[in-house]
């Protein structure tokens, strides 16, 4: 036997129906919010998120830069085990930026000798840091840390919109249940 199959109707939850319940108006109310919130919520963090990181990583590249430096120590050979890796940590001497000598480890050449120069990159301050990202890096970095952001951002509310649908689903099928036992046994009944 086919079963009967009736139209989607759009935005049926706002039309006028005497079998509306108001529990049906509060539940399009909670799924328009979360979607909303979902969607838009998610996109502009997730864009907010993007720039702040792109924008931090501009200023890095712009703000750090290479300084010449030397071994204070002879750099260690590669051993079997880290499977061909040609640079080591060893340490390094360079000068700050405000005439102090500085020490620290950074990754050069494996079997480098004490004295040979190497290129280091610092901050402002002259603390040792990585080389800045290029800016394809930061803009990939950035990407992909504005789609996670929102992601995240984006599943709190679909979260909390499916739990208070589920909720009110329950309290429905409950009330259901209450009125099936209410006039339930008066349909059994027949009529002369």
């Amino acid at each position: 036997m086919a079963a009967f199959r009736v139209p989607k109707v759009l935005l049926w939850r706002w039309r006028r129906n005497p079998l509306r319940r108001r529990s049906d108006a509060l539940e399009a109310w909670v799924v328009l919010v979360a979607w909303a919130l979902t969607v838009f919520g998610g996109v502009f963090i997730g864009l907010a998120a993007a720039q702040s990181v792109e924008h931090g990583l501009a200023q890095q590249r712009a703000e750090w830069h290479s300084v010449p430096a030397r071994l204070a120590a002879d750099a260690p050979e590669s051993t079997p085990t880290e499977s061909g890796a040609d640079r080591v940590w060893a340490k390094v001497r360079w000068t700050a930026p405000d005439g102090s000598a500085r020490t620290g480890q950074a990754r050069v050449p494996a079997g480098t000798t004490e004295g040979t120069p190497v290129t280091v990159w610092t901050d402002p301050d002259g603390r040792l840091v990585t080389k800045p990202t290029t800016a394809s890096q930061a803009q990939l970095r950035a990407s992909l840390v504005g789609v996670l952001i929102g992601m995240s951002v984006a599943a709190v509310p679909f979260v909390c919109g499916r739990l208070v649908s589920g909720r009110l689903e329950r309290r429905r099928m409950d009330q259901w249940d209450e009125e099936w036992e209410r006039f339930g046994p008066i349909w059994g009944r027949k009529t002369s």
